[in-house]
């Protein structure tokens, strides 16, 4: 498993004394700390490290990689990290007490986008199409949260149903699935870029796209509980100008060669430089590049929502889509900017 941890120093001045000459060294607050999935959807967060924009924005960040959703969501929810960049779906599931790792988060709000996911569905070198899934085994990250409703949709629209058609095992995290897919484990999975493309390098099949099939859908966010981040506006704000900041820098032609560099700092060290190439067309050349100014798309939260009520605990109400996102901070990040 790759599991790595970066940390960007703090680089706040230092603060000579006052009066009676004593120098007085300000001591650095404690670092943000932020939960992600491993794999090339934090490009974003690399550069943003790399290139000092969170030490513009007078935040040092440290970054820790989950296993899987229930690790990254109890630590959010139990004060242990401060920002989970997570599926839109954890932030509803566990808002609505209908979370997998067994705790609630009555007080989780999702205050940035991100993406809206990359998902892909990847199969075996010899599943060829839907119809070559049945009877088989397809790995989820946890069945009651993250995109295993995106898995659910997609096989029922061509047929195959749950426990009927076919069957699901718990893997982890999309890098977890990834490995998992290639030892064979399982027959399908959903996969993210750069692991897609790496799959199909190998001779497995890309069946779908999920947001071909499904329109608008809000993947990646920055999930936040809203007592801390009333209590650190100022950290929640410089995160989402830093991450916005970082997306633009990302999409101009003329950093490529230095992202493709950055990308490759933070992947697996037997990472093939050709990935980067690959990622850089996946994420920021197509219909599907992280998304603008850290926008959230409100019309893919709302598909989010659908697929919950339609798949997650039965009889459970919902609420209305906004009701899970908190504007505030975003419009204060950028307001008179």
């Amino acid at each position: 498993m790759f599991i790595r941890f970066f940390i960007v120093p703090w680089l706040a001045a230092l603060i000579a004394g006052c009066a009676g000459g004593t120098g007085v060294v300000a001591e650095a607050p404690p670092p943000l700390r932020v939960i992600v999935f491993p794999g090339a959807f934090n490009w974003p967060l690399w550069v943003a490290q790399d290139k000092g924009f969170f030490a513009s924005e007078r935040l040092a960040v440290a970054i820790t990689p989950t296993p899987n959703s229930t690790f990254q969501m109890k630590g959010l929810i139990q004060g242990e990290f401060d920002i989970a960049m997570t599926a839109m779906d954890n932030v509803i599931a566990y808002r609505e007490g209908q979370g997998e790792a067994g705790v609630g988060g009555p007080d989780l709000v999702a205050v940035m986008g991100s993406d809206a996911g990359f998902l892909r569905l990847v199969a075996s070198p010899e599943s060829r199409g839907y119809a070559d899934l049945r009877g088989k085994t397809l790995s989820v990250d946890a069945l009651t949260t993250g995109y295993a409703f995106v898995l659910l949709e997609l096989m029922e629209r061509h047929g195959l149903v749950l426990d009927r058609d076919y069957r699901t095992e718990r893997a982890g995290g999309v890098l977890q699935r990834y490995q998992a897919l290639l030892e064979r484990k399982h027959a399908a999975t959903i996969l993210v870029a750069p692991f897609d493309a790496m799959a199909e390098a190998q001779g497995f099949n890309r069946l779908a796209n999920a947001t071909d099939e499904l329109g608008h859908y809000q993947g990646v966010v920055a999930a936040v509980r809203q007592g801390w981040a009333r209590a650190h506006p100022d950290h929640v704000r410089g995160y989402i100008r830093a991450h916005a900041r970082a997306v633009d820098w990302l999409r101009e032609p003329r950093n490529k060669d230095e992202a493709a560099r950055i990308f490759l700092a933070h992947m697996p060290p037997n990472t093939p430089p050709q990935a980067a190439d690959s990622a850089y067309r996946a994420l920021l050349s197509g219909p599907e590049s992280f998304q603008r100014r850290a926008q959230i798309d409100l019309a893919g939260v709302e598909m989010v929502v659908k697929l919950r009520a339609k798949f997650g605990r039965p009889g459970a109400r919902l609420h209305e889509a906004a009701t899970y996102y908190d504007p505030s901070f975003h419009e204060a990040a950028f307001h008179n900017r």
